[in-house]
């Protein structure tokens, strides 16, 4: 298991730099077999040192490259596969730990793909007020996967959201679900983009840019 202060969904691309002893030999262990290991978000505590409060739903992550690096670092490119539950924390011996469970999402409702539909229209309209912010953000063109699941988690992926908003999108119990509260989190957001696009049109001449 990888906690993290960052959290990973199905079909995201984690990049990670492995430098702690500890997950440089979890990555030698994953690497030697399936190329898989957990990927959980720290609710308090630090990535580095241990201590830390884990949340229970994460991801498996796959790596799909890899390079060894001086003084037994590695560079990793990695995606996630599909959902997990930890059933039990193990000691962290001689690196974090878990019996884990798959947590695959129901069949979607017919109903799913029309609000997919909505919530991508709303992504795509506060990636576009985003951009026109100057905010770092994916392109307002993101294409999303035909599946209705996947396509569910490319947008929690792309959508600007802190890690415990994004954390709640994982798990949730259903698409429908996963859905419903993206689309509120997104109205929320398009909300305060307008509200700073009004205000910045607003602003004196120089002082726009916090000038």
């Amino acid at each position: 298991m990888f906690p993290l202060g960052s959290v990973l969904v199905p079909g995201m691309v984690l990049p990670l730099h492995v430098f702690e002893p500890r997950y440089q030999q979890l990555t030698a262990d994953c690497l030697a077999g399936d190329g898989e290991f957990g990927v959980v978000l720290i609710e308090r505590g630090s990535e580095v040192g241990g201590g830390e409060v884990r949340t229970a739903v994460g991801t498996v992550a796959r790596v799909v490259q890899a390079a060894q690096l001086p003084e037994g670092r590695w560079a990793l490119a990695t995606v996630g596969t599909r959902r997990l539950r930890v059933a039990r924390w193990l000691e962290d011996d001689p690196y974090p730990r878990a019996d884990v469970e798959d947590w695959p999402d129901p069949e979607p409702e017919a109903a799913d793909g029309a609000a997919l539909g909505e919530v991508v229209a709303r992504l795509r309209t506060v990636l576009a007020r985003s951009a026109e912010l100057g905010d770092p953000t994916a392109a307002a063109t993101v294409e999303l996967a035909d599946d209705v699941v996947l396509a569910s988690y490319q947008a929690v992926a792309v959508a600007p959201l802190g890690p415990s908003d994004r954390q709640a999108l994982l798990a949730e119990p259903t698409v429908g679900a996963r859905l419903a509260r993206l689309g509120a989190l997104l109205a929320e957001e398009l909300e305060v983009l307008d509200l700073r696009l009004a205000v910045e049109g607003e602003a004196p001449d120089g002082l726009g840019d916090g000038g």
